[in-house]
């Protein structure tokens, strides 16, 4: 099993040269298994997101009980304005919802691990608070993990692995990791999930279902969220997650994808090919920078612009051209390799596009790219997150979509304010919502955005936009116009929409991402001065 030479599995798959094992994809026990325990995931979802007429059961009052302790005394706090200011106020009850997520377990901390990879979607306090989701949550007792990994591989521990260190390397909301030496001596990652889990994911998951048609039009966060669309979103997502066979698959897949790419400044730790379970997952270790490490990665001689540039063409490249993508992208689950080489892990969550949905998706994309909002929209439609007799001229309309697109920075704080609430006020009105696809592509681009700002602030946005673009055309130009039916020599790259879209002049040729940031800030800067001049209240009427 072990590899002396250039693994044979590099013949299909992106992994490193020498790895622990060598896979051989007809002779794995769990890949072929996969397939059928995903489309049984997912067909449990409307099962599970259907709201019943009763609470759910007593966790309905525990959820509520230890949510009302958090958010009270702070409610209490800000009617008196006993915060500093508006910042501090938000600092208070994101350490409360964030303590209150670690008590009420895995459900709420996977909820809070999407908040902490929504940087610029929700308040920096939330975000940098939720981030303690990741790696810090308690782990479970060494006995516990013991039984867990001795009753899944029907064995016992010493049994199977030489060393076993009992203190793990980082626990979050599914899972905790271990560091460990295989009896025939390679050194592994050892993946457990914590006990029960998965009954308290689904008991949690018909909770919300059952809270969320409550929520409806009571708040504005949760008028603009959809909350049932939004817990069926988050359905999806994490029962794939509660069976670790189907993230060894995953790996597999995303291997082949990469590898079929050519996209080897990418690889995927190998899974072992029979030390896989429901509930264990056994792989290869690899060692690297963390991916927020930027001192080390320079301190290295690692160019740091070229590892955020992969990334955004890796990204891209899988979700476009091949459908298949890493749908998790955070600080933690990324490790840069001495050689400038990124190392891909955890693949709980994995976006899958194909048929239909792809096509769509490729429309979407290519419609950004020729400033042509039509088909834009048309493509919005067909991804699910407009509903399928959508009147198209009318959301063109109502969104202003026709007209040149105004430089927000020009704008005074009421009037970027009262453009948000009309644009939000439109989509709920066409009964928009966030396919899972869509929802994990958006994520990942703002986890990437985020990576922009930490490796590469001196980037040229406009000149990596022109050329990516190129990179496409040259490369998949031809299969992806034949997969649209379209002639790909006939399609112009808009730059100048492209431009108008971050709020541009057509005579700007460079843009860095140190630049932009002053842009975001000035516009954050006036819409907070108007929302706390009103008294922190926006209206959504």
């Amino acid at each position: 099993m072990t590899s002396d030479g250039p693994a044979t599995d590099l013949a299909w798959g992106s992994f490193t040269e020498t790895g622990p094992w060598t896979l051989d994809r007809a002779d794995v026990r769990w890949s072929e298994l996969a397939a059928t325990l995903r489309v049984r995931a997912q067909a449990e979802v409307p099962v599970l997101t259907k709201p019943s007429k009763l609470p759910p059961g007593l966790r309905v009052v525990t959820v509520a009980g230890r949510l009302g302790r958090a958010l009270v005394p702070w409610m209490i706090r800000k009617k008196r304005k006993q915060h500093a200011d508006a910042s501090a106020s938000r600092a208070d009850v994101s350490l409360r919802l964030r303590t209150a997520a670690e008590d009420l377990g895995p459900t709420y901390i996977k909820l809070g691990q999407i908040i902490s990879s929504g940087e610029g979607l929700f308040p920096a306090e939330l975000v940098d608070e939720f981030k303690r989701c990741r790696d810090q949550v308690p782990a479970e007792p060494f006995s516990v993990v013991k039984q867990t990994v001795e009753e899944d591989l029907g064995a016992r521990l010493d049994d199977v692995f030489e060393y076993f260190d009992e203190t793990a390397l980082a626990a979050a909301s599914i899972a905790q990791v271990h560091a460990a030496r295989l009896r025939t001596g390679e050194e592994v990652v050892v993946k457990v999930q914590r006990p029960s889990v998965s009954r308290l994911v689904r008991k949690d998951l018909r909770v919300m279902a059952w809270l969320a048609p409550h929520l409806v039009g009571r708040i504005p966060v949760a008028a603009l969220a959809n909350p049932p669309a939004l817990v069926e979103l988050f359905a999806e997502t994490i029962v794939e997650e509660l069976d670790f066979r189907m993230e060894a698959a995953n790996m597999l897949d995303v291997a082949t994808m990469l590898h079929d790419l050519e996209q080897d400044r990418y690889v995927v730790p190998r899974p072992h090919p029979s030390l896989v379970t429901r509930r264990v997952l056994v792989m290869e270790r690899v060692h690297g920078f963390n991916f927020d490490d930027v001192a080390g990665m320079k301190d290295a001689g690692i160019d740091t612009e070229d590892v955020v540039r992969t990334a955004m063409i890796a990204f891209m490249e899988g979700a476009i051209v091949e459908g298949i993508f890493h749908g998790d992208l955070h600080g933690g689950n990324l490790f840069v390799l001495a050689d400038g080489r990124t190392a891909l892990l955890d693949y709980g969550i994995v976006g899958r596009l194909s048929g239909p949905r792809r096509n769509a998706f490729l429309r979407l994309m290519l419609g950004a790219t020729t400033n042509d909002p039509r088909s834009q929209v048309e493509a919005l439609r067909d991804l699910g997150a407009l509903p399928v007799d959508t009147d198209i001229d009318a959301v063109i309309r109502d969104l202003r979509l026709d007209q040149d697109v105004i430089d927000p920075t020009t704008l005074t704080g009421e009037e970027m304010v009262a453009e948000v609430q009309r644009v939000v006020k439109a989509m709920l009105g066409y009964g928009a919502k966030l396919p899972k696809e869509l929802m994990l592509y958006v994520k990942n681009l703002v986890f990437l955005d985020g990576a922009i700002a930490r490796l590469a602030p001196d980037l040229d946005l406009i000149g990596e936009v022109s050329n990516i673009s190129m990179m496409f055309a040259m490369k998949h130009g031809e299969r992806l116009g034949r997969e649209l039916g379209v002639n790909p020599n006939e399609v112009e790259f808009d730059m100048d929409g492209v431009k108008a879209s971050m709020g541009l002049e057509s005579n700007v040729n460079s843009l860095t991402y140190r630049e932009l940031q002053q842009r975001r800030a000035l516009i954050q800067k006036r819409m907070q001065e108007h929302v706390e001049a009103e008294g922190g209240k926006i209206k959504m009427t």
